[in-house]
């Protein structure tokens, strides 16, 4: 019993563990203090509670009025999603006083979105393990959601760290760079899924993400030359 449920718990963090590792890697000269990344990485968890219950609001409402799975669909749950991933760095982190290089903007949003991805990847090993129907096991659960949900997060969570650093830089305009980053994120989350659901094709999907990810490492480099 304890195994069932510890096994997948694991299984579900590695990924996001993985690439948290990968990135705090990235600011390296000025780490930010590890309590205030698990403080972070809680906030992306929780957030997803709020989530899933607005998600299942929404979805009623979606099923009413709008073609299920078609794009409007997936834009309307990817921005509740990158919405609450913004407002979980901004009420754990946004205010601190260590919170002040625009690199931090990033770091932040990328840790938040990392634990909300660690939420969602236990819940589809918990689902792959119960499922009877010769499919998807846990493992090659892990591994597609490391290559596939799990990097989705951190870069369109990226995309709103990177403006919101931006801002932080310029001192001004942090309303609409950090809106700015929301859509753009929105649009990415959201183009994602409608390939992997319509399409069913991950191959497409990671290249895509792939291509993406060498912008916001591109970004990086360019927020650390702020101070």
């Amino acid at each position: 019993m304890v195994f069932s449920i510890v096994i997948p718990v694991i299984l579900g963090l590695l990924p996001s563990l993985a690439w948290l590792a990968f990135y705090l890697k990235e600011d390296l000269r000025h780490p930010e203090p590890k309590k205030l990344i698990f403080y972070t990485f809680l906030a992306g968890i929780f957030s997803t509670i709020f989530v899933l219950q607005i998600q299942i609001f929404v979805n009623g409402w979606l099923d009413d009025y709008v073609i299920s799975y078609g794009l409007i669909y997936f834009l309307v749950l990817a921005l509740i999603e990158e919405v609450f991933k913004f407002l979980a760095v901004y009420f754990a982190v946004g205010y601190r006083k260590e919170f002040d290089e625009p690199i931090d903007a990033m770091i932040y949003m990328i840790v938040a979105a990392l634990g909300f991805a660690a939420v969602e990847n236990v819940a589809s090993i918990f689902q792959a393990a119960k499922s009877l129907t010769i499919g998807v096991g846990p493992l090659e659960t892990v591994t597609l959601r490391f290559v596939g949900a799990t990097l989705l997060h951190t870069i369109s969570s990226g995309l709103v760290g990177y403006y919101w650093g931006k801002a932080m830089a310029k001192k001004s305009n942090y309303s609409s760079l950090i809106a700015r980053g929301l859509i753009f994120a929105t649009i990415l989350h959201a183009i994602f899924n409608y390939f992997i659901i319509n399409f069913e094709s991950l191959a497409i999907s990671v290249i895509f993400l792939i291509f993406v990810a060498i912008f916001i490492l591109n970004d990086f480099e360019r927020l650390k030359r702020y101070k």
